[in-house]
């Protein structure tokens, strides 16, 4: 049966996932900005719920990351992992290879735990070749859109990775998974998806960005339970 990976970034979207029971979630913050490195409160509500990937990521913005930010990101590996997490995402560029020093020790950190190289895949020349590279490195799953910016568009080449993985490393796709495009993810032979399946709800009292009036009228991205709920039948059907 085809894994399925929820992205949720609150309260809400973890109640969700256990709920739902979905196979793990990848826990982030910011998931507008791509998302970036969750509290270590929330990783541990998260924790406590339903397995856990957390994403750990020092910023948002592109991939390449200064020595000072790649100290971070193994810091928070390893808070991530006593915090309870079943696994870490991460991923880095370097000259648009993939960051090997980064890599190595981010999976040193995880100390046996998982460890997914996120949507930065999509970036490289040379997927498959990336493929080996981290199946070298010691990484687990790899999500990816098939290297477009949207699976929609990536089925061709997901089906070339799953060739390439040959099920030494999991290939996940991810990037635009909606409730109608599983029949055809499916065909790739993908054994995970991953989803954010987000909503905008309305949420007053905040602040305008840009203007110090408050009481205004924002809308924040939460998990959407009834487009969870329609991709788990799809799975399941």
């Amino acid at each position: 049966m085809i894994a399925f990976e929820l992205a949720v970034q609150d309260d809400h979207g973890i109640d969700v996932a256990a709920r739902l029971g979905v196979d793990r979630v990848e826990l982030c913050s910011a998931l507008p900005l791509g998302g970036v490195t969750p509290s270590l409160g929330l990783i541990e509500a998260a924790a406590g719920a339903v397995p856990v990937h957390v994403l750990v990521r020092p910023r948002p913005g592109g991939f390449a990351y200064s020595a000072a930010e790649v100290v971070t990101t193994i810091r928070d590996v390893r808070h991530a992992i006593a915090a309870g997490a079943a696994g870490v995402v991460i991923g880095g560029l370097r000259d648009g290879r993939v960051d090997a020093d980064l890599v190595e020790r981010a999976v040193s950190a995880a100390d046996g735990a998982t460890v997914t190289f996120h949507r930065a895949f999509d970036m490289l020349a040379d997927p498959v070749q990336a493929v080996e590279e981290l199946i070298g490195l010691g990484v687990h799953r790899i999500l990816t859109a098939g290297c477009p910016t949207v699976v929609a568009d990536g089925l061709p080449g997901l089906r070339r990775l799953v060739d390439a993985a040959a099920g030494r490393l999991e290939i996940q796709a991810g990037g635009g998974v909606r409730p109608e495009l599983i029949p055809a993810l499916v065909a790739t032979g993908v054994p995970a998806v991953h989803a954010s399946a987000k909503v905008i709800v309305q949420d007053s009292g905040g602040l305008t960005l840009g203007s110090a009036a408050k009481g205004s009228e924002t809308g924040r991205e939460t998990t959407g339970e009834q487009i969870v709920l329609r991709i788990i039948e799809a799975l399941r059907g």
